[in-house]
């Protein structure tokens, strides 16, 4: 018999995409004790208290605001699935790897599905969305916040307003950006709304938070059709989380406990903070790979993401070897691209527990050292003082207040 020794994982520092480092406090709740998904303990207080904190962070009072046990990619499902059915068209914005699974998920509704392409580093534009939907009765508009396999950010009020015209439910990718960057569902009135755990929110992988209005859950309770996915058709798991509590699945307890504790630390923050301090790290960031002679992949500031940063390889450096270095050197983890972009970005992720000035300024050093060995000329500590700045004309910014 093979004989397999404990299970020592190394303590990385994840300046990824996700998931992101989990703080101590969040291990300690996961570690708790496990009671059983029908105690009335769990059910009266751990869920309603759950329920109460994610509206808070979604800023809403949906009803039905959950987080669904799966990976956000199970929130992809949970959104496509639930309001498409034979006889309805969706228009798809797609300008990246994870807005492509949203177009192909949808594709397997029998729903008719329009695609609206960007090139990966840009957004959809909104007038294009009206061109696509002209003259057709659009139910679904379809986008991902944050397409964080590019690190472009959608325009989503000026998406609303294309559904309002269209008189389509807006439904809205938010696993890379919920908690790092504004996201206000009621105000911007998003009909489907759903995130990851293990992003900005810095709580361990496997729920789905996902969220929705009124009007879209009208529209899934009045489908002529079952929904295909057992699993996934919210009008069973919404009596599960409604208040009878009708039993549907065993849910990852654990993780419900770590989710709970990664709400609570949102709000001690506060959003409105939380959403700040993510703004000024990366825009420290930005100016510490202007120093180091990096550029942003996503070229207009308007579309870039908060809490993820796409870097363009430049050229003659192994953008492999450099993330190899960084992890052995440095024991920090970034990503690299994917599909089409592979080999051609880094993907750095400053997001809920990482987007720290100190991750900054290491993330930047460590750049700087592993960018040399390479041969890449860089101008010596230009990226550190550059980030350094920037936090200082913010503390001078804030004593003035």
């Amino acid at each position: 018999m093979t004989e397999i020794g404990e299970l020592l994982p190394p303590d990385r520092l994840m300046l990824t995409p996700g998931p992101s480092s989990v703080h101590p406090r969040i291990y300690r709740a996961m570690a708790s004790t496990i009671v059983g998904h029908l105690d009335p303990w769990f059910l009266n207080m751990m869920m309603n208290e759950v329920q109460v904190l994610l509206r808070e962070v979604f800023r809403t009072e949906n009803r039905t605001t959950f987080p669904i046990s799966s990976s956000g990619s199970g929130g992809i499902e949970a959104s496509m699935l639930n309001p498409l059915e034979e006889g309805d068209e969706a228009l798809i914005c797609v300008n990246g790897s994870f807005s492509e699974r949203m177009a192909e998920i949808a594709e397997r509704t029998p729903a008719r599905v329009t695609r609206v392409s960007a090139p990966y580093g840009r957004v959809v534009e909104p007038d294009d969305l009206r061109r696509a939907g002209k003259g057709r009765k659009i139910k679904v508009l379809g986008a991902v916040h944050g397409e964080s396999s590019t690190s472009a950010a959608s325009p989503l009020e000026a998406y609303r307003k294309v559904a309002d015209e269209l008189g389509a439910l807006l439904v809205v990718d938010c696993v890379s950006t919920l908690g790092g960057m504004p996201i206000d569902v009621d105000r911007m009135r998003l009909d489907i709304c759903f995130s990851g755990s293990q992003k900005a929110l810095s709580s361990p992988p496997g729920l789905s938070p996902i969220t929705v209005s009124p009007a879209a859950e009208e529209a899934i309770r009045k489908r002529k059709t079952k929904v295909q996915s057992w699993y996934f058709d919210l009008t069973t798991t919404m009596n599960y989380w409604g208040k009878d509590r009708t039993y549907h699945h065993t849910p990852a307890i654990p993780l419900l406990y770590a989710f709970r504790e990664a709400l609570r630390m949102v709000m001690e923050e506060g959003l409105e903070a939380m959403w700040e301090r993510h703004s000024l790290n990366q825009h420290a960031f930005l100016a510490g790979l202007e120093g180091l002679g990096l550029k942003p992949f996503v070229e207009n500031p308007a579309e870039r993401m908060i809490t993820v940063t796409a870097i363009a390889v430049p050229q003659g450096v192994d953008g492999k070897r450099v993330q190899q270095q960084l992890l052995e050197d440095f024991n920090i983890e970034i990503a690299g691209g994917f599909g089409p972009l592979k080999g051609k970005i880094w993907r750095a992720g400053l997001m809920g527990n990482t987007s720290r000035r100190r991750n900054v300024l290491l993330l930047l050093a460590a750049l700087e050292n592993v960018l040399v060995s390479q041969g890449y000329r860089v101008p010596s500590g230009a990226g550190v003082a550059n980030a350094i700045r920037v936090y200082s004309e913010a503390g001078v910014a804030a004593a003035a207040k």
